[in-house]
């Protein structure tokens, strides 16, 4: 009986660990949104500063592959 009500004991102490983990995650979503805010306020377009923070973190052969890959496509498409 004490194996149950360890395990349950451990069982809730995960569950409130992941809910306390999604507490602060949600905290941090809302500070980022701020941030773009922020930005956006001071005039700079927060779409662009998205898409600037995704390629960052490519690493710079995929990010050079992606851009030659569009550039093809856009130049078939008469976009270029």
């Amino acid at each position: 009986m004490s194996e149950t009500n360890a395990a349950a004991e451990n069982l809730r102490q995960g569950i409130e660990r992941i809910e306390r983990l999604e507490e602060e995650k949600q905290a941090l979503a809302d500070d980022i949104k701020d941030v773009y805010a922020e930005y956006k306020a001071q005039g700079f377009d927060a779409k662009m500063m998205r898409e600037v923070i995704r390629l960052r973190k490519m690493q710079p052969h995929d990010r050079q592959e992606m851009q030659s890959i569009l550039e093809t496509y856009l130049s078939a498409l008469g976009m270029e």
